[in-house]
């Protein structure tokens, strides 16, 4: 019964191409009113399956079966994918280019079906399944805009980048069967020794790299390609967000493996950190959420490895608001402006309701109290402070740092002064995409209700988490960190407008140079390997090929020798002992049975003539034939007898 929570989705996405063969191209609002249907329906289905507790199995063959359970944050995650995919698909049906519109509005519902899917898997083969039907739309999304080479690389670059990850899920998988006889959650627990290690750790690097962490990182800078949409949904609650969920859903196996509770966190506060300052330094706007994005999921991953895995939910929550805000206004600046550069924008006047909207979403962001965004990164520095004084301090750090690049994404895409410097098509938002940056912005200021004790209190309850008090000590510093931040953010826009765009900033905006890395220690030693295998392959196998083909044609003429010489002189003795016989028979045939058929006919002949010799008519003649016969035959029966 659970399984229809994923499957609604589908069938949604599955109801675009028959809408549009039955009404012909389909418009904007149909497409909107069947993503609203099929995902109103989801939302309404997980809320009841929370509320009834649901679960749901399949059963292949023995040990392999598809199980489905919704856990408390299981539950209220299977809630928030549908909730922060309606204003992004109304958005993309009404935002997008109309080009590919239908093809586009049904791979975001199946991108929200699989990570419904793997939202409610209780094993690790229900988790596979839904963990490769996000990568296969993923690749799908970004290269959505095909006709571009470089949106398909980009789209190639992300898939492969996360597929590299994405091996140690399988590996983990095998490793739980193999101990266990099962893929189920519940069987990790028994799990001990090297087995349990591959188990954990291959489930951390498939989680690093979905959520874009350190070595993972750039991918999400080449997610770009896509529209504004794939990257607000993909950035707020699906792809990125399932490395963080599945941490947090595993969390408790995960912190009785050595090391590994320890791992994630240095993950995570190295990707927080490097983060940051990439997306302060970077002057696409897209590129700067895409590195924010990386360093708040860095946040999660601290908070998940200092073993407070509520704690994480709740900023993933929040962060998925937020973040979704940001970019649809983002996708709005950048197409009024022709550009994604920052210093082109400045849209504060031109556009006051979605700068406004914007804002809230930018605060929260930058950790401002009372928005939800500040107090769960005040609850990570706390849950941080409990492993290391050290790891709180890199997390206040951070969280300065968020402070400034969100400072500096608001001033410069909705500052009050415009500073375009090119022919723009002035375009202006819908009411439908207005609408849904007003909603995000809603939902956004409704995460600030986690400040209020008794609200807080019931989030705990419902969702069986602990929850921390920050201490007034850190929390003064960390308020402090922020208040930098945004006095650096101001700096920046002021004085360096165009930082990002400039040689000097460009390589350290671009993931402080790991692209040029990764390409320099992974690209091209794999693509010099390849051609060196190509050479072996043509020397050496080919070779042996060539070896095999020449020897063959070297036997065939040898054989066309030999055939000229014995084979055909066979055959022309044979025709002509077939033609002496012939000849031959064709004279003594002839007269043999010419003879035969002509002395028939004479015998015949002379006894028809000698049998009417005896026909005279006389009776006197019959009876002395007649006598003669009975004689004779008396004569044969005495000697027989």
């Amino acid at each position: 019964m659970l399984f229809l929570v994923a499957l609604l989705p589908i069938v949604a996405a599955a109801a675009v191409p028959l809408t549009s063969q039955l009404a012909g191209a389909p418009s904007r609002r149909l497409l909107m009113v069947v993503a609203m249907v099929g995902l109103g329906l989801t939302l309404l289905l997980a809320l009841l399956a929370a509320a009834g507790g649901w679960t749901g199995t399949i059963v292949w063959s023995g040990p392999l079966r598809l199980t489905a359970v919704l856990t408390p944050i299981a539950g209220a995650m299977a809630m928030l994918v549908p909730v922060i995919a309606l204003p992004i698909l109304a958005y993309a049906a009404f935002h997008e280019d109309e080009t590919g519109l239908g093809r586009l509005v049904a791979i975001l519902l199946l991108f929200v079906a699989g990570m419904e899917l793997l939202v409610i898997a209780d094993d690790l083969l229900t988790l596979l399944i839904g963990w490769e039907l996000v990568g296969a739309c993923s690749y799908l999304l970004i290269a959505h805009d095909w006709r571009h080479a470089d949106n398909a690389a980009s789209g190639l670059y992300a898939f492969l980048m996360t597929r590299f990850g994405d091996l140690g899920l399988f590996a983990a998988a095998m490793a739980a069967y193999a101990a266990t006889g099962s893929f189920s959650y519940d069987g990790l627990s028994n799990i001990s020794g090297p087995l349990a290690a591959i188990v954990a750790f291959g489930l951390l690097l498939s989680a690093a790299s979905k959520s874009g962490q350190v070595p993972f990182s750039p991918w999400l800078f080449r997610a770009m390609a896509g529209p504004t949409s794939v990257s607000a949904l993909l950035h707020a609650a699906t792809m990125v967000a399932a490395g963080a969920y599945i941490l947090i859903r595993l969390e408790p196996f995960l912190a009785t493996v050595p090391g590994v509770p320890e791992t994630i966190v240095a993950i995570g506060l190295a990707t927080a950190l490097s983060g940051g300052l990439v997306a302060t330094l970077q002057n696409h706007a897209k590129k700067l959420l895409a590195a924010s994005t990386s360093a708040h999921y860095g946040l999660m991953f601290v908070a998940v490895g200092s073993g407070y895995p509520g704690i994480a939910f709740l900023h993933l929550v929040a962060h998925a608001a937020f973040k979704a805000l940001l970019f649809l206004a983002a996708g709005i600046a950048g197409e009024r402006a022709g550009s994604y550069g920052q210093h082109l924008m400045g849209f504060g006047r031109a556009l006051p309701l979605v700068a406004t909207m914007t804002a809230i979403g930018a605060l929260s962001l930058a950790g401002l109290p009372p928005l939800g965004g500040a107090w769960t990164k005040e609850a990570i520095v706390t849950a941080a402070e409990h492993g290391s004084v050290w790891i709180a301090a890199g997390v206040i750090l951070a969280g300065g740092l968020s402070a400034a690049y969100a400072t500096r994404f608001q001033l410069s895409a909705f500052g009050l002064v415009e500073r375009q410097e090119q022919d723009s098509p002035k375009a202006k938002p819908g009411r439908v995409e207005t609408g849904a940056i007003v909603a995000l912005a809603l939902l956004t200021l409704a995460t600030s209700l986690v400040w209020v004790p008794s609200v807080r209190e019931a989030i705990g309850r419902v969702l069986e988490i602990e929850l921390l008090e920050a201490s007034l000590a850190t929390f003064i510093l960390s308020t402090a960190a922020v208040a930098a931040g945004l006095l650096v953010g101001v700096f920046l826009v002021r004085r360096f407008p165009k930082i990002g765009v400039e040689e000097r900033s460009a390589e350290t905006a671009d993931w402080l140079g790991l692209p040029d890395l990764i390409e320099r220690t992974v690209t091209r030693p794999v693509t010099r390997l390849a051609v060196a295998a190509a050479a072996v392959d043509d020397r050496v196998i080919d070779a042996g090929v060539r070896l095999i083909a020449n020897s063959g044609a070297r036997a065939a003429r040898l054989g066309g020798r030999k055939d000229d010489r014995v084979l055909d002189r066979g055959v022309t003795a044979s025709a002509s002992a077939v033609t002496w016989l012939a000849s031959a028979s064709d004279r003594t045939g002839e007269w043999l049975i010419d003879g035969l058929a002509e002395g028939t006919a004479l015998i015949v002949g002379q006894s028809g003539r000698d049998a009417r010799r005896l026909q005279t008519g006389m009776s006197h003649h019959y009876y002395a034939l007649a006598t003669g016969g009975a004689i004779l035959a008396f004569l044969f029966l005495l000697i027989v007898s």
